[in-house]
Protein backbone atom coordinates (compact mmCIF):
# COMPACT_ATOMS: atom_id res chain seq x y z
CA UNK A 1 0.00 0.00 0.00
CA UNK A 2 1.05 3.60 -0.54
CA UNK A 3 2.00 5.70 2.47
CA UNK A 4 3.97 8.87 3.08
CA UNK A 5 7.40 9.16 4.68
CA UNK A 6 9.04 11.92 6.74
CA UNK A 7 10.90 12.85 3.55
CA UNK A 8 7.53 13.84 2.04
CA UNK A 9 6.99 16.47 4.74
CA UNK A 10 8.06 20.07 4.30
CA UNK A 11 10.08 22.17 6.72
CA UNK A 12 9.19 21.31 10.34
CA UNK A 13 10.82 24.29 12.02
CA UNK A 14 8.74 25.25 15.03
CA UNK A 15 6.57 22.13 14.69
CA UNK A 16 6.15 19.06 16.84
CA UNK A 17 5.83 15.52 15.56
CA UNK A 18 3.81 13.14 17.72
CA UNK A 19 5.65 9.87 17.20
CA UNK A 20 4.35 6.43 18.18
CA UNK A 21 7.38 4.30 19.03
CA UNK A 22 8.13 1.00 20.75
CA UNK A 23 9.82 1.56 24.12
CA UNK A 24 8.61 -1.73 25.61
CA UNK A 25 12.17 -2.72 26.49
CA UNK A 26 13.40 -5.33 28.99
CA UNK A 27 14.37 -3.81 32.32
CA UNK A 28 15.91 -5.12 35.54
CA UNK A 29 15.82 -2.98 38.69
CA UNK A 30 14.94 0.09 36.62
CA UNK A 31 17.80 -0.39 34.17
CA UNK A 32 17.30 -1.15 30.46
CA UNK A 33 19.06 -4.44 29.63
CA UNK A 34 18.57 -4.41 25.84
CA UNK A 35 18.44 -1.14 23.89
CA UNK A 36 17.59 -2.67 20.48
CA UNK A 37 14.18 -1.00 20.38
CA UNK A 38 15.66 2.30 21.53
CA UNK A 39 18.15 2.17 18.65
CA UNK A 40 15.21 1.76 16.28
CA UNK A 41 13.82 5.14 17.41
CA UNK A 42 16.94 7.10 16.48
CA UNK A 43 16.55 7.28 12.65
CA UNK A 44 13.10 8.85 12.94
CA UNK A 45 14.03 11.34 15.67
CA UNK A 46 17.10 12.34 13.62
CA UNK A 47 15.02 12.73 10.44
CA UNK A 48 12.52 14.98 12.21
CA UNK A 49 15.29 17.04 13.81
CA UNK A 50 16.99 17.44 10.40
CA UNK A 51 13.82 19.17 9.22
CA UNK A 52 13.81 21.44 12.25
CA UNK A 53 11.14 19.63 14.23
CA UNK A 54 10.80 18.29 17.76
CA UNK A 55 9.58 14.81 18.71
CA UNK A 56 7.02 13.90 21.35
CA UNK A 57 7.08 10.14 21.81
CA UNK A 58 4.04 8.00 22.60
CA UNK A 59 4.62 4.45 23.78
CA UNK A 60 3.33 1.75 26.10
CA UNK A 61 5.17 -0.34 28.65
CA UNK A 62 3.85 -3.64 29.95
CA UNK A 63 0.16 -4.32 30.45
CA UNK A 64 -1.25 -1.96 33.09
CA UNK A 65 -4.75 -2.42 31.59
CA UNK A 66 -5.90 1.16 31.92
CA UNK A 67 -4.57 1.65 35.44
CA UNK A 68 -1.66 3.75 36.67
CA UNK A 69 0.95 1.19 37.72
CA UNK A 70 4.10 2.98 38.96
CA UNK A 71 6.33 -0.01 38.13
CA UNK A 72 5.27 0.37 34.50
CA UNK A 73 6.17 4.03 34.14
CA UNK A 74 8.27 4.98 31.12
CA UNK A 75 10.29 7.49 33.14
CA UNK A 76 13.15 5.01 33.87
CA UNK A 77 13.59 4.51 30.11
CA UNK A 78 14.48 8.18 29.56
CA UNK A 79 18.21 8.08 30.52
CA UNK A 80 18.89 5.05 28.31
CA UNK A 81 17.01 6.64 25.41
CA UNK A 82 18.91 9.92 25.82
CA UNK A 83 22.19 8.01 25.64
CA UNK A 84 21.14 6.19 22.45
CA UNK A 85 19.81 9.35 20.80
CA UNK A 86 22.68 11.56 21.92
CA UNK A 87 20.08 14.20 22.80
CA UNK A 88 18.47 15.63 25.88
CA UNK A 89 15.19 13.82 26.48
CA UNK A 90 12.41 15.21 28.66
CA UNK A 91 9.51 13.42 30.29
CA UNK A 92 5.90 14.46 30.75
CA UNK A 93 2.46 13.19 31.66
CA UNK A 94 -0.54 13.99 29.49
CA UNK A 95 -1.78 17.43 30.54
CA UNK A 96 1.65 18.65 31.63
CA UNK A 97 3.42 21.54 29.95
CA UNK A 98 5.97 19.95 27.65
CA UNK A 99 9.61 20.43 28.67
CA UNK A 100 11.71 22.49 26.26
CA UNK A 101 13.75 19.60 24.87
CA UNK A 102 14.15 18.23 21.34
CA UNK A 103 12.62 14.95 22.46
CA UNK A 104 9.92 14.30 25.07
CA UNK A 105 8.74 10.88 26.27
CA UNK A 106 5.10 10.86 27.37
CA UNK A 107 3.95 8.58 30.15
CA UNK A 108 2.69 5.06 29.34
CA UNK A 109 -0.26 5.31 26.93
CA UNK A 110 -1.80 2.20 28.48
CA UNK A 111 -2.31 3.99 31.78
CA UNK A 112 -5.46 5.29 30.04
CA UNK A 113 -8.45 2.91 29.65
CA UNK A 114 -9.19 4.55 26.28
CA UNK A 115 -5.88 3.51 24.72
CA UNK A 116 -6.72 -0.13 24.05
CA UNK A 117 -10.34 0.80 23.28
CA UNK A 118 -9.16 3.05 20.41
CA UNK A 119 -10.99 5.93 22.07
CA UNK A 120 -11.23 8.98 19.81
CA UNK A 121 -11.36 11.44 22.72
CA UNK A 122 -8.05 10.13 24.05
CA UNK A 123 -6.64 10.22 20.54
CA UNK A 124 -7.62 13.89 20.34
CA UNK A 125 -5.61 14.57 23.51
CA UNK A 126 -2.62 12.80 21.98
CA UNK A 127 -3.04 14.73 18.72
CA UNK A 128 -3.16 18.04 20.62
CA UNK A 129 0.48 17.45 21.59
CA UNK A 130 1.76 18.32 18.13
CA UNK A 131 1.24 19.12 14.46
CA UNK A 132 1.85 15.85 12.61
CA UNK A 133 1.64 12.17 13.48
CA UNK A 134 4.42 9.68 12.76
CA UNK A 135 3.90 5.95 13.36
CA UNK A 136 7.25 4.25 13.86
CA UNK A 137 6.02 1.23 15.83
CA UNK A 138 5.37 -1.65 13.44
CA UNK A 139 5.38 -3.97 16.44
CA UNK A 140 2.13 -2.30 17.59
CA UNK A 141 0.59 -1.87 14.12
CA UNK A 142 -1.66 -4.92 14.50
CA UNK A 143 -3.51 -3.20 17.34
CA UNK A 144 -6.22 -0.61 16.71
CA UNK A 145 -5.40 1.61 19.68
CA UNK A 146 -5.84 5.34 20.26
CA UNK A 147 -2.12 5.99 19.76
CA UNK A 148 -1.79 3.76 16.67
CA UNK A 149 -5.05 4.03 14.74
CA UNK A 150 -7.53 6.69 15.89
CA UNK A 151 -4.90 9.45 16.05
CA UNK A 152 -3.82 8.84 12.45
CA UNK A 153 -7.23 10.09 11.26
CA UNK A 154 -6.96 13.34 13.20
CA UNK A 155 -3.81 14.92 11.75
CA UNK A 156 -1.37 14.61 8.82
CA UNK A 157 0.16 11.13 9.22
CA UNK A 158 3.28 9.44 7.87
CA UNK A 159 5.39 6.36 8.50
CA UNK A 160 8.59 6.73 10.50
CA UNK A 161 11.97 5.65 9.17
CA UNK A 162 11.99 2.25 10.91
CA UNK A 163 8.33 1.56 10.11
CA UNK A 164 8.86 2.59 6.48
CA UNK A 165 11.87 0.31 6.09
CA UNK A 166 9.92 -2.57 7.61
CA UNK A 167 6.92 -2.11 5.33
CA UNK A 168 9.10 -1.87 2.24
CA UNK A 169 10.97 -5.05 3.20
CA UNK A 170 7.72 -6.92 3.80
CA UNK A 171 6.29 -5.74 0.49
CA UNK A 172 9.36 -7.09 -1.31
CA UNK A 173 9.07 -10.38 0.56
CA UNK A 174 5.42 -11.26 -0.03
CA UNK A 175 3.58 -8.32 -1.60
CA UNK A 176 5.47 -8.16 -4.89
CA UNK A 177 8.36 -10.64 -4.52
CA UNK A 178 10.95 -11.78 -7.02
CA UNK A 179 10.35 -15.51 -7.54
CA UNK A 180 10.95 -18.26 -6.64
CA UNK A 181 9.83 -17.50 -3.07
CA UNK A 182 10.64 -19.81 -0.16
CA UNK A 183 8.99 -19.64 3.26
CA UNK A 184 10.40 -21.36 6.34
CA UNK A 185 7.81 -21.88 9.07
CA UNK A 186 8.90 -23.64 12.23
CA UNK A 187 8.00 -23.84 15.86
CA UNK A 188 6.34 -26.24 18.26
CA UNK A 189 2.73 -26.33 17.18
CA UNK A 190 0.80 -26.21 13.92
CA UNK A 191 -2.21 -24.83 15.82
CA UNK A 192 -0.45 -21.52 16.45
CA UNK A 193 0.31 -20.97 12.77
CA UNK A 194 -2.67 -22.32 10.86
CA UNK A 195 -3.55 -18.96 9.32
CA UNK A 196 0.10 -18.43 8.35
CA UNK A 197 0.26 -21.78 6.56
CA UNK A 198 -3.07 -21.32 4.76
CA UNK A 199 -1.95 -17.87 3.56
CA UNK A 200 1.57 -18.84 2.51
CA UNK A 201 0.73 -21.86 0.37
CA UNK A 202 -1.10 -19.51 -1.99
CA UNK A 203 1.80 -17.04 -2.14
CA UNK A 204 5.09 -18.95 -2.11
CA UNK A 205 6.72 -21.55 -4.33
CA UNK A 206 8.27 -23.61 -1.55
CA UNK A 207 7.04 -24.04 2.03
CA UNK A 208 9.59 -25.53 4.44
CA UNK A 209 7.98 -26.82 7.64
CA UNK A 210 10.22 -27.45 10.65
CA UNK A 211 10.24 -27.90 14.39
CA UNK A 212 7.48 -29.76 16.21
CA UNK A 213 5.09 -28.63 13.46
CA UNK A 214 6.83 -30.97 11.00
CA UNK A 215 5.98 -33.95 13.23
CA UNK A 216 2.28 -33.30 12.76
CA UNK A 217 2.73 -33.31 8.99
CA UNK A 218 4.78 -36.51 9.14
CA UNK A 219 2.03 -38.10 11.22
CA UNK A 220 -0.61 -36.90 8.76
CA UNK A 221 1.23 -38.74 6.02
CA UNK A 222 1.06 -41.98 7.98
CA UNK A 223 4.50 -41.86 9.61
CA UNK A 224 4.89 -42.94 13.25
CA UNK A 225 6.67 -40.13 15.12
CA UNK A 226 7.11 -42.06 18.38
CA UNK A 227 7.21 -39.88 21.50
CA UNK A 228 7.66 -36.66 19.52
CA UNK A 229 5.61 -33.53 20.10
CA UNK A 230 2.71 -33.96 17.70
CA UNK A 231 -0.81 -32.54 17.36
CA UNK A 232 -2.49 -35.69 16.14
CA UNK A 233 -5.92 -34.08 16.18
CA UNK A 234 -4.74 -31.77 13.38
CA UNK A 235 -4.01 -34.62 10.95
CA UNK A 236 -6.87 -33.66 8.62
CA UNK A 237 -5.88 -29.98 8.80
CA UNK A 238 -2.31 -30.83 7.82
CA UNK A 239 -3.55 -32.92 4.89
CA UNK A 240 -5.79 -30.06 3.79
CA UNK A 241 -2.84 -27.64 3.83
CA UNK A 242 -0.84 -30.09 1.70
CA UNK A 243 -3.73 -30.31 -0.78
CA UNK A 244 -4.06 -26.51 -0.88
CA UNK A 245 -0.35 -26.30 -1.61
CA UNK A 246 -0.58 -28.78 -4.48
CA UNK A 247 -3.48 -26.87 -6.00
CA UNK A 248 -1.51 -23.61 -5.76
CA UNK A 249 1.70 -25.07 -7.18
CA UNK A 250 3.55 -24.77 -3.87
CA UNK A 251 5.91 -27.58 -2.85
CA UNK A 252 5.80 -28.49 0.84
CA UNK A 253 9.05 -29.73 2.38
CA UNK A 254 9.09 -31.86 5.56
CA UNK A 255 12.12 -33.79 6.85
CA UNK A 256 13.03 -37.08 5.21
CA UNK A 257 15.61 -37.81 7.90
CA UNK A 258 15.58 -36.66 11.51
CA UNK A 259 17.68 -36.43 14.66
CA UNK A 260 16.09 -38.36 17.54
CA UNK A 261 16.76 -38.67 21.26
CA UNK A 262 15.05 -40.25 24.25
CA UNK A 263 15.59 -37.21 26.46
CA UNK A 264 14.78 -33.55 25.86
CA UNK A 265 18.02 -32.03 27.10
CA UNK A 266 21.25 -30.58 25.76
CA UNK A 267 23.78 -33.12 24.49
CA UNK A 268 21.39 -36.03 25.03
CA UNK A 269 22.39 -39.27 23.32
CA UNK A 270 21.04 -38.95 19.79
CA UNK A 271 20.86 -40.64 16.42
CA UNK A 272 20.18 -39.67 12.82
CA UNK A 273 17.67 -41.92 11.09
CA UNK A 274 15.02 -41.89 8.36
CA UNK A 275 11.81 -40.14 9.44
CA UNK A 276 10.05 -43.46 8.86
CA UNK A 277 12.19 -45.29 11.45
CA UNK A 278 11.46 -43.42 14.69
CA UNK A 279 11.05 -45.79 17.66
CA UNK A 280 8.16 -45.53 20.11
CA UNK A 281 10.35 -44.08 22.87
CA UNK A 282 12.22 -41.58 20.67
CA UNK A 283 11.56 -37.88 20.10
CA UNK A 284 12.31 -36.03 16.87
CA UNK A 285 14.32 -32.96 17.95
CA UNK A 286 15.80 -31.76 14.66
CA UNK A 287 15.85 -32.24 10.91
CA UNK A 288 18.60 -34.55 9.66
CA UNK A 289 21.62 -33.70 7.46
CA UNK A 290 20.09 -35.15 4.28
CA UNK A 291 17.01 -32.93 4.72
CA UNK A 292 19.18 -29.88 5.41
CA UNK A 293 21.23 -30.48 2.25
CA UNK A 294 18.01 -30.67 0.23
CA UNK A 295 16.70 -27.45 1.81
CA UNK A 296 19.94 -25.61 1.11
CA UNK A 297 19.48 -26.66 -2.52
CA UNK A 298 15.99 -25.14 -2.45
CA UNK A 299 17.42 -21.85 -1.11
CA UNK A 300 20.13 -21.82 -3.78
CA UNK A 301 17.43 -21.81 -6.43
CA UNK A 302 15.36 -19.10 -4.74
CA UNK A 303 15.30 -15.31 -5.01
CA UNK A 304 13.23 -14.45 -1.92
CA UNK A 305 13.05 -15.98 1.57
CA UNK A 306 10.60 -15.39 4.42
CA UNK A 307 11.52 -17.10 7.70
CA UNK A 308 9.55 -17.58 10.92
CA UNK A 309 10.52 -20.25 13.42
CA UNK A 310 13.38 -22.74 13.96
CA UNK A 311 13.75 -26.18 12.35
CA UNK A 312 14.43 -27.96 15.63
CA UNK A 313 15.04 -27.53 19.35
CA UNK A 314 17.71 -24.92 18.52
CA UNK A 315 18.17 -23.88 22.15
CA UNK A 316 19.66 -27.32 22.88
CA UNK A 317 22.91 -28.54 21.33
CA UNK A 318 23.25 -30.47 19.08
CA UNK A 319 19.61 -30.05 18.04
CA UNK A 320 20.41 -26.59 16.69
CA UNK A 321 22.36 -28.02 13.76
CA UNK A 322 19.65 -27.86 11.07
CA UNK A 323 18.57 -24.33 11.97
CA UNK A 324 22.16 -23.08 12.08
CA UNK A 325 23.13 -24.75 8.79
CA UNK A 326 20.12 -23.42 6.87
CA UNK A 327 20.48 -19.96 8.43
CA UNK A 328 24.16 -19.79 7.47
CA UNK A 329 23.30 -20.82 3.90
CA UNK A 330 20.62 -18.11 3.73
CA UNK A 331 23.01 -15.52 5.15
CA UNK A 332 25.72 -16.44 2.64
CA UNK A 333 23.33 -16.25 -0.32
CA UNK A 334 22.08 -12.87 0.94
CA UNK A 335 25.63 -11.55 1.35
CA UNK A 336 26.35 -12.63 -2.23
CA UNK A 337 23.36 -10.66 -3.49
CA UNK A 338 21.54 -13.78 -4.64
CA UNK A 339 18.72 -13.78 -2.09
CA UNK A 340 16.41 -11.25 -0.43
CA UNK A 341 15.83 -12.58 3.09
CA UNK A 342 13.26 -11.37 5.60
CA UNK A 343 12.75 -12.95 9.02
CA UNK A 344 10.78 -12.21 12.15
CA UNK A 345 9.42 -13.55 15.42
CA UNK A 346 11.10 -13.89 18.82
CA UNK A 347 12.44 -17.43 18.41
CA UNK A 348 13.53 -16.65 14.88
CA UNK A 349 15.57 -13.60 15.86
CA UNK A 350 17.20 -15.60 18.66
CA UNK A 351 17.93 -18.51 16.30
CA UNK A 352 19.51 -16.29 13.63
CA UNK A 353 21.59 -14.54 16.27
CA UNK A 354 22.68 -17.94 17.56
CA UNK A 355 23.71 -18.87 14.00
CA UNK A 356 25.68 -15.63 13.70
CA UNK A 357 23.79 -14.39 10.64
CA UNK A 358 21.61 -11.61 12.07
CA UNK A 359 23.56 -8.98 10.19
CA UNK A 360 23.49 -10.92 6.92
CA UNK A 361 19.71 -11.07 6.44
CA UNK A 362 18.16 -8.32 4.34
CA UNK A 363 15.69 -7.48 7.09
CA UNK A 364 14.92 -8.90 10.52
CA UNK A 365 11.72 -7.77 12.18
CA UNK A 366 11.68 -7.51 15.95
CA UNK A 367 7.87 -7.35 15.88
CA UNK A 368 6.17 -10.46 17.22
CA UNK A 369 2.40 -10.38 16.80
CA UNK A 370 2.44 -7.83 13.98
CA UNK A 371 4.92 -9.89 11.94
CA UNK A 372 2.84 -13.03 12.45
CA UNK A 373 -0.40 -11.28 11.43
CA UNK A 374 1.36 -9.92 8.35
CA UNK A 375 2.38 -13.50 7.47
CA UNK A 376 -1.26 -14.48 7.95
CA UNK A 377 -2.23 -11.93 5.31
CA UNK A 378 -4.21 -9.79 7.73
CA UNK A 379 -4.60 -6.02 7.37
CA UNK A 380 -2.75 -4.19 10.15
CA UNK A 381 -4.88 -1.28 11.51
CA UNK A 382 -1.89 0.93 12.31
CA UNK A 383 -0.62 0.56 8.74
CA UNK A 384 -4.00 0.90 7.03
CA UNK A 385 -4.58 4.17 8.91
CA UNK A 386 -1.50 5.69 7.23
CA UNK A 387 -2.87 5.06 3.73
Amino acid sequence: MAFKHIADLGDLTGKIAVVRVDLNVPMVDGVVTDDTRLEAVKPTVDAIAAKGGRSVLLAHFGRPKGQVVPEMSLKPVVPALAKVLGREVGFAELGDTLPDTDVVVMENTRFFPGEEKNDVELAKRFAALGDIYVNDAFSCAHRAHASTEAIAHLMPSVAGETMGAELEALEKALGAPVRPVVAVVGGAKVSTKLDVLHNLVAKVDHLIIGGGMANTFLYAEGIDVGASLCEKDLKDTALKIIEEAKAAGCKVHIPSDVVVAKEFKANAAHEVKPATAVAADEMILDAGPKSVAELIGVLEGAKTLVWNGPLGAFELTPFDAATVALAKAAGKLTDEGKLLSVAGGGDTVAALAHAGVKDSFTHISTAGGAFLEWMEGKALPGVVALG
